[in-house]
């Protein structure tokens, strides 16, 4: 009996050694005589009259159509892996019963595609209903098989001619005899599609008919739907063009016909486990029932509530009052019905609008990677526990716990892990879904504004130099007063910086670079920042992102000492405090310039910054650096700069050598997919940072005008970018062609070596 048993277990392990053997075996011969291997589209040739383009929509449906996967697909349906593993398993392998082998058959085989099976005449047809739909009535698709030796096997030549597109002639509209048809008439008249000229498109018919049903239900005509609009055509008056007629079914019931105001408004909020006692009070924006106990405060219903009793009722008041709901993030199901009031004198809808609770306490753990700005890349952990209603209005409040572990990527890293670290921290934080600020601040009611005071605390240790501890606390308010433009305002933020240990071979470092030294001392950082952010998007083919941040620290309290009379350095809890003024500007613009999804996108940054009064140095933290996964690619994360400054090779620590005052960064990058979520990179970058004051430990590092283009770091390279939408890991390989610095090497490309010119960076996210 064992002996069998291990007769088994040997041929299922033999399996695939046998497999590979089969790579010149047939993977046609169980067919029957008639049947053909399906081996995927040859081509789909689409042939339009001279002078006309075929739109990238119907291509896309054309394919579509014919877009039947073959075995062994690769990419779908135009190529196919070398190995057919699974037609051979069909071919040569009988199904095994039980055990190990059956179910190693069904994880390999695979039953073939036929000819027969993708119906290449219904493809055609298919294709013909596209061309018919797109306005192209004259064209024809035909197809053929193409053969090779094996008469068995065929792939399918797809041809389409399109004929010439019919057009859209005259326009008749509906009589203006009501107000319903007026408001009907009023948006297809500025509609871009329903012109004459147009290629007739029944997708665009079918968008105007949805366009002209959400403007009439956002003028109280709530019960209108799409598909009472209809459109009578004609192409027998003029040749090769048609005459189109809007009009209404004749059947439209009246309740459709009718518009109506708004009536009772009543909304009710339910307790999480569905009991309790009920609590009603008046509101100005209707009647609000409360379960209790629960945690509700009284005008914050009223505020998210967009329907006015007695106006116009739309279905934009009802899609606005489900986003105001749900973005306070406190209620787990949102339902707004309108209920006609058959006892009132006009058409009336009554509003009832039921929202049950959600659990008030969340807690999350997570286990991640982390890929930072600095080049560092490790696992980190994260708890965090949050009350999401904690006074009753949506306010959070959060505490969280964090720990990493990160290390340095791209090459001169460091020997010895020198530049790996870890770091730990508590962050608590209390977030107000609204602007505790003055009502003169512009906002926009369509986007949740934040009011947010936080409390953190980090250790961070990097073996070999130092052990820093930092704590900050502040006050910042998030708001956005127009469609593209958000502003973040921290009015007060503190932070203290101590370095806790520092090891004999950083105080050396230290003592050789004064400037440096300052940069790291133990001080308060009393902050105030702006920051103005610009989004857009244009047609789907062009994005625009703007920031522009501003930043001051010390100056309100040097300006208080300074009217009482104090002078000199000047001191918070007896710890120097710091005084600069910093700025940073970057935009990002993306162009899309094929319909495949290829897009050009670039980004160019600025920044600056001046230590002056109580600080003769701008704090380390808030310096400049260069280089990275997120930068320069060709030079990892402060290996350049500031200028042509180069620390000596002897220096391995040079590296806390590299920050700057001022900093000028120019990217370039073209991203294009390849295969399904994996999509590929090319790129250039250049750049660099400088100091705005001279010092003498770092000769080349201050801004100078006749420097200035040589001390430009250039690089290039290519990427891999695998995008699951929720996350994007990356992987980039720089090349460098030109160092600020000098090497042995003379001219513009000045890289010792194509191999010591290589940096590899994983990341996630994009760069930019």
């Amino acid at each position: 009996m064992t002996t069998l048993k291990n007769n088994h277990l040997l041929r299922a392990l033999l399996i695939p050694v046998a497999l590979l053997l089969l790579q010149a075996c047939s993977t046609t011969s169980r067919l029957d005589k008639d049947e053909i291997l399906y081996t995927g589209v040859k081509k789909i040739a689409i042939e339009a009259p001279k002078g006309q383009k075929v739109p990238g929509g119907m291509a896309s449906e054309i394919k579509q159509a014919v877009n039947v996967k073959p075995n062994n697909c690769l990419y779908s349906p135009y190529y196919r892996y070398p190995f057919p593993i699974g037609l051979w398993v069909w071919n040569h392998w009988t199904e095994p019963k039980k055990g190990l082998g059956k179910w190693v058959y069904n994880k390999l085989v695979q039953e073939p595609v036929l000819i027969s099976s993708v119906r290449p005449e219904l493809r055609t047809r298919m294709i013909d209903e596209v061309l018919d739909n797109n306005g192209f009535f004259q064209g024809h698709a035909s197809y053929s098989l193409v053969q090779r030796k094996n008469k068995r096997k065929a792939s399918i030549l797809y041809t389409i001619s399109t004929g010439p597109a019919y057009t859209l002639d005259s326009i008749i509209l509906l009589p203006d005899t009501c107000a319903l048809n007026h408001y009907i008439d009023s948006v297809a008249r500025k509609s871009s599609y329903f012109q004459p000229g147009m290629r007739y498109s029944t997708d665009s018919l079918s968008a105007l008919r949805t366009d002209i049903a959400n403007a009439v239900r956002n003028r109280g005509y709530y019960f209108f739907r799409p598909d009472y609009i209809e459109y009578l055509a004609d192409s027998t008056i003029t040749p090769g063009r048609i005459a189109m007629k809007l009009d209404v079914a004749s059947n439209i019931p009246l309740w459709a016909r009718q518009r109506y105001v708004t009536g009772r408004i009543t909304t009710i909020v339910h307790r999480a486990d569905g009991a309790g006692t009920p609590d009603t009070f008046q509101t100005s924006r209707g009647t609000v029932i409360q379960m209790t106990p629960s945690r509700l405060r009284r005008k914050l219903i009223p505020e998210c509530i967009a329907f006015r009793p007695g106006r116009t009722f739309t279905v934009r008041q009802m899609n606005n009052t489900q986003t105001y709901l749900s973005r306070l993030s406190i209620f787990s199901g949102i339902e707004i019905n309108a209920i006609p009031d058959t006892t009132a004198s006009r058409p009336t809808l009554d509003v009832v609008i039921d929202c049950t609770f959600d659990r008030p306490l969340e807690a999350t753990l997570e286990a991640n990677v982390t890929s930072k700005s600095n080049s560092y890349l490790g696992p980190g952990l994260v708890f965090g526990v949050t009350n999401k209603n904690l006074f009753g209005g949506g306010e959070q409040f959060s505490v969280q716990v964090n720990g990493s572990y990160e290390w340095q990527t791209g090459r001169n890293r460091g020997k010895n892990g020198v530049f790996n670290s870890y770091e730990a921290g508590i962050t608590a934080s209390l977030a107000f879904p609204r602007l505790l600020a003055p009502s003169w601040i512009t906002r926009r009611r369509r986007v949740l504004n934040w009011t947010r005071i936080s409390l953190n605390a980090d250790l961070l240790n990097r073996p070999h130099y130092f052990r820093m501890a930092q704590f900050n606390a502040g006050i910042t308010y998030d708001w956005q007063h127009s469609r593209h433009v958000s502003n973040s305002f921290t009015p007060f933020k503190l932070t203290y910086t101590k370095l806790m240990h520092t090891t004999t071979e950083f105080d050396s470092i230290m003592n050789e670079n004064p400037a440096v030294a300052l940069s790291f001392r133990s001080q308060y950082i009393p902050q105030m920042s702006y920051t103005w952010t610009y989004n857009r998007e244009w047609h789907h083919d062009n994005t625009l992102d703007a920031q522009v941040t501003l930043q001051e620290a010390g100056n309100l309290f040097w300006s208080v000492y300074e009217l009482c009379g104090k002078h000199g350095e000047k001191n918070l809890f007896g710890t120097p405090f710091s005084q600069f003024v910093k700025g940073q500007a970057q935009v990002v613009y993306g162009r899309r310039i094929t319909h495949r999804d290829i897009w050009l996108v670039s980004r160019v940054l600025v920044g600056a910054a001046h230590a002056y009064g109580n600080s003769s140095q701008v704090p380390y933290s808030e310096q400049f650096y260069i280089g990275g996964a997120n930068s320069i690619r060709a030079f990892t994360v402060r290996s350049i700069g500031p200028g042509s400054y180069r620390a000596p090779a002897s220096m391995v620590n040079g590296y806390f050598d590299q920050t700057g005052t001022f900093k000028l960064e120019l990217n370039t990058e073209l991203r294009f997919p390849i295969l399904g979520p994996l999509h590929g990179a090319a790129f250039i970058d250049a750049g660099n940072i400088w100091l705005l004051k001279d010092d003498p430990q770092r000769p080349g590092g201050t801004l100078r005008a006749k420097t200035f283009w040589n001390d430009i770091a250039l690089g290039t390279g290519v990427g891999l970018r695998f995008d699951i939408s929720m996350l994007v890991i990356r992987a980039d390989l720089g090349i460098g062609i030109h160092a600020p610095y000098e090497t042995s090497r003379h001219g513009y490309y000045n890289m010792e070596s194509f191999g010591k010119s290589l940096a590899f960076h994983l990341a996630i996210g994009y760069p930019f």
